[in-house]
């Protein structure tokens, strides 16, 4: 797994094995993502999501702790799935990186805890899987505004976004943050510190 410039943000792109039958590969591997993470994930739910050309969904985020680590894969289609730094205090605040994932490169992404997470379908379907870290608890989940220009992801140009309501309707990161929202850095690091501790 390589780790990408947000600390808390890892890739993996499996070695696929192709014959005339079709493919194989290994999609996740717990002891891979154990040894560069510091600890291994805790499975807790699964989810699947099924998007058209153009949906946007996030920037979504839950409070730590304990958060909600994701490992994303995009088993069908294509998408842009984006992290953003929102850790008060983090050295990369405000910072987000974009990687596409897609049925062809079969990349997955592990996404710790405190951190925003955002994808966009780029083909006419696409659908996500995600493992998790945490199940769905609605009252400590909270958004950010994808379209933020403070933030200022660079959305693929030809796409008109659609968004759920509660999206469109989400904070800026301003406002978010002044509203207390954010997750802390150092608690966040103090959480992953923990999760490496109980790994042991």
């Amino acid at each position: 797994m390589e780790p990408l410039s947000i600390d808390g943000m890892w890739c993996h792109t499996p070695r696929i094995h192709s014959d005339p039958r079709g493919a194989f590969l290994e999609s996740y591997r717990s002891a891979d993502l154990r040894e560069s993470v510091g600890h291994r994930l805790d499975l807790a739910q699964v989810n699947c999501s099924v998007s058209g050309r153009g949906v946007l969904r996030g920037i979504h985020f839950a409070d730590v702790p304990p958060g909600q680590a994701k490992y994303v894969m995009c088993v069908s289609g294509a998408i842009l799935d984006v992290v953003v730094d929102i850790r008060v205090g983090s050295p990369t605040f405000g910072h987000w990186e974009a990687v596409r994932l897609d049925d062809e490169s079969r990349r997955g992404l592990y996404i710790a805890e405190g951190l925003g997470h955002a994808f966009m379908a780029l083909s006419e379907q696409a659908t996500i899987v995600y493992l998790c870290s945490q199940p769905y608890a609605p009252g400590r989940e909270h958004e950010v505004h994808p379209l933020d220009p403070a933030i200022g992801i660079e959305w693929p140009a030809g796409l008109v976004p659609v968004l759920s309501d509660k999206d469109a309707a989400a904070p800026t990161l301003k406002e978010a943050l002044d509203a207390g929202l954010l997750p802390d850095y150092r608690a966040c690091k103090a959480y992953y510190d923990g999760l490496a501790a109980s790994s042991r």
